[in-house]
């Protein structure tokens, strides 16, 4: 990357290298002689892209009704195709599974999948601030927009000076809402934060779900609002990530050039949509993590599918015996008793899918399959937005999964592309 010493003004800002503000970069860029200055607090460009890198091609996975038509997201998949030149995944031999799941009320979609993998996704993203910055755009990162001003066009950047702009796009991601909240009340911008995916991640051995040999990343429904989401195989590990004031678990895998341990991941998530008097899914993500931080000793928590049967929490001195198989690949977390800490009604309606699951695939409830919690997703600062392109207030745009424009890499740089057209049409 190059160093750059910033300007004082700016014509367009875009506030989160994740991919809705690469799609807005991009365009903006390709389009126009607008001066652009993409911010980002990290050292590297994250997100999606950063995390596993699966991308999915196929409406309306990641694109939400309320705003996004058919036409539209595939004219703009199209266009991310350009950038992000995806090599498909084969998908074949999934009839038996759809026949199952629809006898049972389950339905599972035929998705469009491209997978990078965690030890490749640095250099997809470098390459994209290469093409970024042979285009013209000024890159700033590991640099950190501190607040903007509510009574001009302007930021003020953490250590740094005042930049001005005529126009700007915010998308810092999921893992920044209270920020964006803040810059939204700043604004006084209105905008609703009562959504969350709560759930689990399930670890197996790819023999006991074998519809990754045919589908990458199985995109099932299940009734109850539960869904899987990030199915990883081939060399799969779970980690966790910190957040504030609490760990939420993650699943990536690695491209398949490395040497595979035969594990599979995924998450089994239910979206919960809150009303009066706790309207806050932030919040509430936020307690679930911390009440699983106080029962862990400050870790995330499993649990083997045989104990959970019997009613019975798993324990460190018989997590690995010869009953079970395979050993968890996130070493730190803490054997123990989901029941204990996730919402009774959350642990049902999972349990329940997890049991139709098992009805399609036989033996993804194999004793050993471990259950790790918790996978919270904080989702939506959902924004009143005032014209199709996410604009909040003349020359203000938020974006991404952040702002519940999109759910996955695709329709992210779908929202940032849409956005910068916002723009483009202002000037011309």
């Amino acid at each position: 990357m190059k160093k750059i010493n910033l300007k004082s003004h700016y014509d367009v800002i875009i506030v989160g290298s994740g991919p809705s503000g690469l799609g807005a970069a991009f365009k903006i860029a390709e389009s126009s002689n607008l001066s652009v200055l993409l911010v980002e607090k990290k050292k590297i460009s994250s997100g999606g892209l950063r995390n596993d890198c699966k991308q999915n091609y196929t409406y309306p996975v990641g694109f939400p009704f309320e705003h996004w038509e058919k036409e539209e997201a595939n004219e703009l998949l199209e266009e991310v195709k350009t950038h992000l030149n995806p090599k498909m995944e084969a998908r074949q031999n999934i009839q038996k599974y759809m026949q199952r799941a629809a006898k049972i009320g389950v339905e599972i979609l035929s998705i469009d999948q491209a997978h990078v993998g965690t030890d490749k996704s640095s250099e997809l993203i470098g390459s994209l601030i290469n093409k970024l910055e042979n285009l013209g755009v000024e890159v700033a990162l590991h640099t950190e927009v501190a607040y903007l001003y509510k009574d001009k066009k302007a930021l003020h950047v953490k250590d740094g000076e005042d930049i001005s702009f005529s126009h700007i796009i915010l998308a810092p991601g999921r893992a920044d809402y209270d920020w964006m909240q803040e810059q939204m009340d700043t604004l006084e911008v209105s905008y609703s934060d009562n959504i969350v995916d709560i759930g689990i991640r399930v670890e197996t051995k790819e023999e006991n779900y074998p519809i990754v040999r045919d589908y990458y990343d199985p995109k099932i429904l299940f009734p109850n609002k539960v869904r899987t989401f990030c199915t990883n195989s081939g060399c799969a590990h779970i980690v966790k990530e910190k957040y504030k004031g609490y760990f939420s678990v993650n699943g990536h895998s690695l491209s398949r050039e490395n040497e595979r341990n035969n594990l599979v991941n995924f998450a089994m998530l239910k979206t919960i949509r809150l009303t009066e008097p706790v309207v806050s899914g932030q919040q509430f993500g936020k307690i679930l993590g911390e009440m699983v931080m106080q029962l862990s000793g400050g870790s995330v928590i499993m649990q083997r599918v045989g104990d959970f049967r019997m009613g019975s929490r798993s324990k460190k001195e018989t997590f690995n015996s010869d009953l079970y198989d395979f050993e968890p690949t996130l070493k730190s977390a803490v054997a123990a008793d989901l029941s204990l800490s996730m919402p009774a009604k959350i642990l049902r309606d999972i349990w329940k899918a997890l049991k139709m699951l098992d009805t399609i695939i036989p033996g993804v409830l194999h004793p050993s399959t471990i259950l790790y919690y918790p996978e919270i997703k904080t989702y939506s600062n959902k924004p009143n937005f005032i014209d199709k392109n996410f604009m909040v207030k003349e020359g203000y745009y938020i974006i991404g999964d952040g702002a519940g424009t999109s759910r996955g890499i695709t329709a992210a740089w779908a929202s940032g592309i849409r956005a910068a057209k916002g723009i483009l049409e202002k000037i011309s």
